[in-house]
């Protein structure tokens, strides 16, 4: 079947010595793999990877079989080419954090336009903006109601969040966080893109964050912590 799509690359694994395996989401087909033969075999290899680093938005022609195999590329081109994202340190780390996100989050060919529509418009205003420590945190809460695990807020004025119901009790279970992490959680609850990035200690903004990976992990199977995170945190400590 042939297929037109934009689609947001999630990782790229080098096979062999010349070709690469691609893992994007599409807007139309959801998560997809491809096989890029021969993508360092010629003059034109520092374009072809250009197409591939973190979380790049492409236009993409290709031939899916829908066999459970790779699929391969008949066109490729880039949406909407970013100025900021892989060139500054800060951004580029965290485009890398989210991507191994994705990677550990989305594991079925299913489409969710309205997750991918939010990704793009959410790289867009990382690629505009420069003051965005927090970015990726609220990214990952954001994207919790895509996933189907958003935090019930009817209760937020409790003391305590549970992170197994995703719901605010006043008691603390076994699965609760403390009633200082529960009132950063609800600090990062009520924070937009636009909002003030310095609300965030250093030491805050690292526990926010492992947080929600704990929280990812009680909710998503098989969700393993990113590799790049110490990474993040070395570059916003």
């Amino acid at each position: 079947m042939q297929i037109k799509t934009k689609a947001i690359v999630i990782s790229a694994l080098k096979y062999q010595e010349k070709s690469l395996i691609v893992k994007c989401f599409t807007l139309s087909h959801g998560l997809k793999s491809y096989f890029v033969r021969d993508a360092f075999s010629s003059r034109k290899t520092s374009q072809k990877m250009a197409y591939f680093q973190p979380m790049t938005i492409l236009e993409i022609e290709a031939n899916h079989k829908n066999k459970g195999t790779l699929e391969h590329f008949k066109e490729i081109k880039i949406a909407a080419p970013f100025q900021s994202i892989h060139s500054d340190i800060y951004k580029s780390t965290i485009v890398m954090f989210i991507s191994e996100i994705l990677h550990h989050s989305i594991h079925e060919e299913e489409k969710n336009e309205s997750l991918f529509v939010f990704l793009e418009a959410a790289l867009h205003w990382l690629d505009e903006h420069d003051d965005m420590a927090n970015f990726h945190m609220i990214l990952m809460l954001e994207m919790t109601k895509y996933f189907g695990f958003y935090p019930d807020v009817s209760d937020i004025d409790m003391p305590f969040f549970e992170m197994n119901e995703g719901i605010f009790t006043p008691f603390h279970a076994i699965g609760s966080l403390s009633e200082h992490e529960s009132n950063l959680f609800k600090k990062l609850i009520d924070l937009k893109f636009d909002s003030n990035q310095k609300v965030f200690h250093v030491i805050e903004r690292q526990l926010v964050l492992k947080i929600l990976i704990d929280y990812y992990s009680y909710h998503l199977d098989g969700f393993k912590k990113p590799k790049s995170l110490e990474v993040l945190k070395e570059v916003f400590s």
